[in-house]
C-alpha cells in the first residue's frame, strides 16, 4: 500500500513537473518566435535605407489578398500584369478624418497657410482623403521615413507651392518625434531646414522659382532670367539623398506679374522669346545639371508636376466662399498646357539620373475648396475691407496646411518606400 501511494505521488509530481516544462518551452518558442518577428521586421526596414535599391519592393494588398504595387509596377492579376497609378481616382469624404498635426503647434507654417489660425470657420476640407482606383495607397508614417531616411537629407527646391509642401512634410515628420529632438531655422522665405537629431536627417528648402538663374540686378538694370545658368543655390542640393523639384507657375505669369525684363541665353539678351522655348532652355538646364551633378546610386530625384490654381471668373472656378471639391471633369486649367508637355516630354528620356513625375495635378484640380481663399491672413477681416472686389484679395494658388499637400507627400511617400522608380506620367 505504502509503495502504491509513493508511485502515484511520483506520477504527480511527474506529471506536474512535465506540465510546467511544456509551458516554460512555450513561452520560450513564443518569445523567439516574437524576437524573429522584430528582427525581421528591422532587417526589412534596413533593406530600404536607401530608395534606390528598393524601388522593386511590392507592397501586399491586405483588402483582397493580392500582390499589388503603387504607381508604374506591372503585378500579376489572375495571370495578367496590370498597371497601378495611384494619380488616378477620387476624393472619398470622411467625417471622422483628423489631420496628422495641429497647425498651431507646427513651427512651420507661415501666416498663409494657417487657414484655422486665421479663422477659417469650416473643417470640411480636412476630411476629404484621395482613394487610387485600383491601388492600397498606404498612409504615411513619420517614424517611419525617418528611420528609414537616417542619415540622410532630403531637399525640396522650387518656387511657394513647393515651399507648401515643405511645410507640410515638415510638420507631418516634427510631431513624429520629440519638440526638443528637432532643430528648426523656418523664419525665412527663401530658406528653410528641419533636422531631427535622433536620426541625423536633415530636410531642406531652397527657393528658385525658374531653377535657373535670376539676376534682378543686372548690370543693365533690368531683371534677366538666364535660361543656361542654374539657380546659384543649386550649391546646397548636390549631396541630397531625395531631391523634390517643381517650377511651372512664375513662367506663365504675364504683364505687371511676370518676374523678369529680359531673358539671356547662350550671353545673348532678347526681350522676346516664345515662354515654351524659354521653358524648355531652362529646363534642360537643369536636366543637364542633374546628370553631372547626380549619383543615381546614391540619390532619388522627384519633379512635382504644376498645381491647380482655381482663380478664372471665365470659368466661373474662383475658390472664395467654397467649401466642398468640384465634382467630375468640370476644372478648366488656366495653366499652359504647352508647359506641361515640355516638362513631361523631357522627364521621359531622363535616364541619368531618372527622374520621377510627381503627378498631383488632376487631384489638385477638384480640390477648389482648399486654397486659404481670404483666410490668409490673420487680419483678412480688416484687409478685405480695402478691396472693392474681395476676388482680389483670396488666395486661390496655395494651399491651406493641415490640407492638400498631406496627399501629395503621401504619394510622395509611397512613392519612396512602396513604389517603383518609374513614375507614370497620365
Amino acid at each position: 500500500m505504502e509503495l502504491k501511494s509513493s508511485m502515484n505521488e511520483t506520477w504527480k509530481l511527474f506529471s506536474i513537473g512535465t506540465f510546467v516544462g511544456c509551458l516554460i518551452l512555450i513561452l520560450l518558442l513564443d518569445k523567439s518566435h516574437q524576437n524573429l518577428s522584430l528582427l525581421a521586421a528591422r532587417n526589412a526596414m534596413l533593406q530600404l535605407v536607401n530608395p534606390i535599391e528598393s524601388s522593386n519592393f511590392t507592397l501586399n494588398n491586405t483588402k483582397d489578398e493580392k500582390n499589388f504595387s503603387i504607381d508604374g509596377m506591372e503585378t500579376p492579376v489572375n495571370g495578367t500584369k496590370k498597371k497601378c497609378n495611384m494619380f488616378e481616382g477620387r476624393w472619398v469624404y470622411k467625417s471622422d478624418e483628423h489631420p496628422q498635426y495641429d497647425s498651431i503647434k507646427c513651427p512651420f507654417l507661415e501666416e498663409k497657410m494657417s487657414c484655422q489660425m486665421n479663422g477659417r470657420p469650416d473643417f470640411e476640407y480636412e476630411k476629404w482623403i484621395w482613394e487610387s482606383t485600383d491601388c492600397d495607397i498606404p498612409l504615411f508614417n513619420g517614424t517611419y521615413m525617418l528611420e528609414t531616411l537616417r542619415n540622410k537629407k532630403m531637399i525640396m527646391s522650387g518656387d511657394s507651392l513647393n515651399r507648401n509642401m515643405w511645410e507640410s512634410l515638415a510638420c507631418l515628420l516634427y510631431t513624429s518625434i520629440h519638440p526638443s529632438r528637432a532643430e528648426v531655422d523656418a523664419k525665412q522665405t527663401l530658406y528653410k531646414v528641419f533636422k531631427a537629431k535622433d536620426y541625423n536627417f536633415t530636410f531642406e528648402f531652397h527657393w528658385s522659382p525658374f531653377l535657373v538663374e535670376f539676376d534682378e540686378k543686372h548690370k543693365n538694370g533690368k531683371k534677366v532670367l538666364v535660361l543656361d545658368k542654374l539657380s546659384s543655390n543649386s550649391k546646397q542640393w548636390h549631396d541630397a539623398d531625395i531631391m523634390v523639384f517643381n517650377s511651372g507657375h512664375w513662367w506663365s505669369h504675364t504683364g505687371k506679374f511676370k518676374s523678369w525684363d529680359l531673358f539671356s541665353y547662350k550671353g545673348e539678351l532678347t526681350e522676346e522669346m516664345p515662354i515654351e522655348l524659354a521653358y524648355e532652355r531652362a529646363m534642360k538646364t537643369w536636366a543637364t545639371w542633374l546628370e553631372n551633378n547626380v549619383n543615381p546610386q546614391k540619390t532619388t530625384v522627384f519633379f512635382r508636376s504644376i498645381s491647380a490654381e482655381h482663380k478664372s471668373r471665365q470659368y466661373d472656378q474662383w475658390c472664395y466662399n467654397i467649401t466642398k471639391p468640384m465634382k467630375g471633369e468640370s476644372y478648366v486649367s488656366v495653366y499652359p498646357n504647352s508647359l506641361v508637355d515640355v516638362i513631361e516630354s523631357l522627364v521621359k528620356v531622363m535616364n541619368k539620373p531618372k527622374v520621377n513625375y510627381l503627378n498631383v495635378t488632376k487631384l489638385s484640380e477638384y480640390r477648389i475648396d482648399a486654397h486659404p481663399s481670404v483666410y490668409r491672413s490673420m487680419n483678412w477681416k480688416n484687409i478685405t475691407q480695402k478691396f472693392e472686389d474681395v476676388l482680389g484679395y483670396a488666395d486661390c494658388s496655395h494651399w491651406c496646411l493641415p490640407g492638400l499637400p498631406d496627399t501629395w507627400n503621401r504619394l510622395l511617400f509611397a512613392s519612396l518606400f512602396f513604389g517603383s522608380s518609374d513614375m507614370v506620367i497620365s
